[in-house]
C-alpha cells in the first residue's frame, strides 16, 4: 500500500474527523480510508485514531503525526505546484496565535475578508496572549508587537503594520479625579497595568520621566484591562486599533497623547520553510495588504 496516499488519507480524516467525509473528499471507499490509516498505524506501531461509532479523534501521538505529515504534504504540494506551474488552492485549517488586542474589529474586519476570498481556509486562532512555540505546538504563524531580532533562531519576521498604544482613561474617571497636564500630573493615578509592559508601579514616560502610578489592577489580559477602564477604574494603555470603538462612542479618551506613547510594529512570525503552504502564503500576503489599507 503506498505510504504517501496513506498519509493524504489520514490528514483528510484527521482534518475532517470522519472516515465517511474524508473518503468522499478523495474519492474513495470508507473502507479503502480505514485500511490506508489502518496500514500507517501498522507502520509506526502507534494508535493515531480514536475511533467510536459516532466520532473519530485524534490521539496524542497521532495529533503531533498530523501536524507534521500535514507540513510535509503542504510543502510537497507546494514544490509539486512550483515545478509544475501551477496554482494550490488554499485549503485546511490555519492554526495562528495573536495578542488578545487583536480580537479587534480591525482585525475581524481583514479575517472575514480573507475567509470569502478563502473559503475553504479554516481559521484556527489562539489568543491566549502567551508566547507559543510554533514549531513544538504546531502553528502555522503567529502575530507579535515584536522585532526580528527579539525572535529565536529560526523564525521569520514580516511586518504588518504599525500600532500605536495610547494612555486611555474614561471621562467619569478623569472628572473625578482631574485631567493630567503634564506628565507629572500622573503621579498617584490609578493604573490598570498590562503585566508585560513593567515589573511595578515606576514607569518612564515622554523622553525620561518617571512617574509613579498606583496599580489598581493587574492583567495579562488586555480585554479585561479595557473594561474596566470602561467603568473608570484608572488609567490603561492601550492600542488604538482595540479601544477605537469606545473613543468614537465616548466611553475612553486619550491622556497626554502628544506627550505619551508609543508604536510598536505588528509582526507575521512563521517558522523559517523554503516553501510556504498555499493557506499560510495568501494569509501573510493578503495581511500584508489589507491591514496598510485604510478603514
Amino acid at each position: 500500500m503506498d505510504t504517501l496516499t496513506s498519509l493524504r488519507v489520514f490528514c483528510a480524516v484527521a482534518e475532517l474527523k470522519s472516515f465517511t467525509s474524508a473518503a468522499e473528499r478523495l474519492g474513495i471507499s470508507s473502507a479503502m480510508a480505514s485500511k490506508h490509516v489502518m496500514h500507517l498505524e501498522n507502520r509506526l506501531s502507534a494508535r493515531l485514531l480514536n475511533r467510536t461509532s459516532r466520532r473519530v479523534s485524534l490521539t496524542e501521538t497521532g495529533q503531533l503525526y498530523f501536524t507534521q505529515a500535514g507540513q510535509m504534504l503542504e510543502a510537497l504540494d507546494e514544490v509539486e505546484a512550483a515545478i509544475g506551474n501551477v496554482t494550490v488552492h488554499p485549503r485546511g485549517v490555519l492554526k495562528l496565535s495573536a495578542p488578545v488586542w487583536a480580537a479587534s474589529p480591525c482585525l475581524v474586519d481583514r479575517l472575514a475578508e480573507y475567509n470569502q476570498r478563502y473559503p475553504d481556509v479554516c481559521l484556527d486562532i489562539n489568543l491566549s496572549g502567551r508566547i507559543v512555540n510554533l514549531v513544538d505546538e504546531g502553528f502555522d504563524l503567529a502575530l507579535r508587537a515584536t522585532t526580528p531580532e527579539r525572535l529565536d533562531p529560526g523564525l521569520i519576521a514580516r511586518p504588518l503594520i504599525e500600532v500605536k498604544f495610547h494612555l486611555m482613561a474614561s471621562p467619569d474617571y478623569l472628572e473625578r479625579t482631574g485631567r493630567p497636564k503634564a506628565i507629572a500630573d500622573l503621579n498617584g493615578h490609578a493604573l490598570l497595568r498590562f503585566s508585560g509592559i513593567s515589573p511595578g508601579d515606576i514607569m518612564t514616560l515622554g523622553g525620561g520621566h518617571k512617574v509613579t502610578f498606583r496599580t489598581v489592577m493587574l492583567s495579562e489580559n488586555e480585554t479585561l484591562l479595557q473594561l474596566a477602564a470602561v467603568q473608570g477604574m484608572g488609567l490603561v494603555f492601550l492600542p488604538r486599533w482595540m479601544v477605537e470603538q469606545n473613543i468614537n462612542a465616548g466611553q475612553l479618551e486619550t491622556v497626554l497623547p502628544d506627550a505619551i506613547g508609543f508604536t510598536s510594529t505588528l509582526h507575521a512570525v512563521y517558522p523559517s520553510r523554503k516553501y510556504l503552504s498555499a493557506k499560510l502564503r495568501t494569509f501573510i500576503d493578503f495581511m500584508t495588504t489589507s491591514l496598510q489599507r485604510p478603514r
